[in-house]
């Protein structure tokens, strides 16, 4: 298993050299992206700010901080020269007044505050008291004759998720939208503050439900890289099983919601059936539907509940009838005539942001961290080549989510040979210290992405949790792709982005 270092604490930076270094190594030729920009408020009354970089398959993140003392948060913004960090510098000024000066729009995004004195500050003991969120109309960039604005949201038809989209269109045309998430924010890194690593990965796996193993992964990853932890052989395969059933579930359920926005009756009934099965059979082997009190710091709590001869003769029903109505769907000629073409995310624009997971790779960027940076198993096993794309349309999306269906079957093949062959008796996970402390990061490739999780622990207790979700990382990125389409349009490109607004909001 290749495992990031733990981090030992880093000189900090002036900010403006700070912003150089940070922009300099993102816009060279040595393939360093851009993985987060992370805040953590200090007992004086200061700012650390921590850029994260992925210098190329380097094992472990290259980190850059800079602090900002008290009645001076200000720093020069990095989104003039790396817009990547647009929604991150957002962020911070939202949670901790920190302004960075030539942000080109600097309002709320996850917490719209009348009062910006009653900013959370995680990081401290502060304890914030409830808010109301001032909800006023956003200005409007477009102006002209006809030009209006269809609030989306964020109460919609259907089972979704609070986000309102705000359209300036002149009737049909998307030629901009606007997005407000903070409906779903629920002060989720507070709550991390001050519990025990047990107690900790219970609020990650349910920062963002459709994706509570990848989180509870890059949560424990980054307590067992503080700990020096290494995970017994049974404990990794149990974890690539979990995540590798929510992965299938996921991308599931983004065709089932294509093929309903297409008005293909039958196959969204059969690929809502396919991702119940899923479902349940998480259910069957934990007890969960979401694969939830699995993960634990330094393992699993438990081999799965089905024998292994069950177990794999299930998956390969489940992957006959899966493969069978997933060719029938891209055979149909109406419903390819709707994801051809439709919200291309073009290839330069995908690279220089440093997108992530499908949407990524359908725009050209192949990074997976299971195969880039591997963790658990997966370092072990046969994972094949992420699938690759260069037209970054909803039809390449969905032929990327095509091809992680069939490798993670074939993955999960692999557990299920490996989970027959374990002795009896074989350790589960290894206990972590009770006075853990240190700063340290982990990951995992969750069904959007890449999860990532900045941690910091005092005697066995988390001082500071900032959570980034892949959907987090790519929403942004919803901007970009309305070239040419039209408002019928909308729900096939949403669909494909496969996100979850709580994993945003988080």
């Amino acid at each position: 298993m290749t495992a990031p270092q733990q981090m030992s604490p880093a000189t900090s930076l002036p900010p403006d050299r700070w912003r150089r270094e940070v922009t300099r190594l993102v816009a060279g030729d040595q393939g360093v992206r851009f993985a987060g920009l992370f805040g953590s408020a200090e007992s004086d009354g200061g700012v650390r700010l921590s850029a994260y970089l992925f210098p190329g398959q380097a094992p472990e993140p290259l980190v850059l901080h800079t602090d900002l003392a008290a009645g001076g948060l200000r720093y020069p913004a990095l989104t003039t020269d790396l817009p990547a960090a647009f929604w991150y510098e957002r962020v911070l000024h939202d949670l901790f007044g920190v302004v960075p000066e030539g942000h080109p729009r600097l309002d709320p995004l996850l917490l719209p505050l009348r009062d910006p004195g009653r900013a959370p500050l995680p990081g401290t003991a502060h304890r914030p008291q409830p808010v109301d969120p001032e909800e006023s109309a956003l200005p409007r960039a477009l102006t002209g004759p006809g030009v209006f604005t269809i609030p989306h949201g964020p109460v919609r038809s259907g089972v979704l998720e609070s986000v309102e989209y705000l359209v300036e269109t002149p009737g049909e045309d998307i030629p901009r939208v606007q997005i407000r998430v903070f409906h779903k924010h629920r002060g989720v890194s507070k709550a991390f503050e001050r519990r025990t690593v047990d107690d900790g990965v219970l609020i990650a796996e349910r920062g963002e439900g459709i994706a509570s193993v990848a989180h509870a992964l890059a949560f424990c990853h980054a307590a067992e890289t503080c700990a020096g932890a290494d995970v017994p052989w049974a404990g990794r395969l149990v974890r690539v099983l979990y995540a590798e059933l929510e992965r299938i579930a996921n991308h599931l359920d983004v065709m089932l919601k294509l093929t309903d926005a297409a008005g293909l009756a039958v196959a969204t009934a059969r690929f809502g059936v396919h991702k119940e099965r899923v479902l349940r059979l998480n259910g069957r082997l934990c007890g969960s539907r979401f694969g939830r009190s699995v993960v634990m710091p330094g393992g699993v709590r438990a081999l799965p509940a089905v024998p292994p001869g069950e177990l794999g003769a299930e998956l390969d029903r489940l992957h006959s009838a899966v493969t069978a109505d997933w060719r029938a769907a891209m055979g149909t000629p109406s419903f390819l005539d709707r994801l051809r073409g439709t919200g291309p995310l073009p290839m330069p624009v995908a690279r220089r942001h440093g997108a992530l997971g499908p949407i990524g790779r359908a725009s050209g960027c192949a990074e997976d961290a299971r195969i880039d940076r591997p963790y658990d198993a997966y370092g072990s096993l046969a994972l094949g080549p992420p699938p690759q794309y260069t037209e970054g349309d909803v039809m390449a999306r969905t032929r990327v989510r095509g091809h992680e269906l069939t490798h993670s079957f074939a993955l999960l093949s692999q557990v299920v040979d490996e989970l027959r062959a374990l002795p009896d008796g074989s350790p589960l996970s290894v206990r972590l210290p009770d006075d853990l402390s240190g700063e340290s990061a982990g990951w995992a490739e969750g069904p959007q992405g890449e999860t990532l999780y900045v941690l910091r622990f005092d005697r066995g207790r988390v001082v500071r949790c900032a959570p980034r979700s892949a959907s987090f990382h790519n929403l942004v990125l919803f901007h970009e792709v309305f070239a040419g389409d039209i408002l019928t349009d909308f729900p096939f490109i949403e669909a494909s982005f496969g996100l979850s607004i709580a994993g945003v909001a988080v």
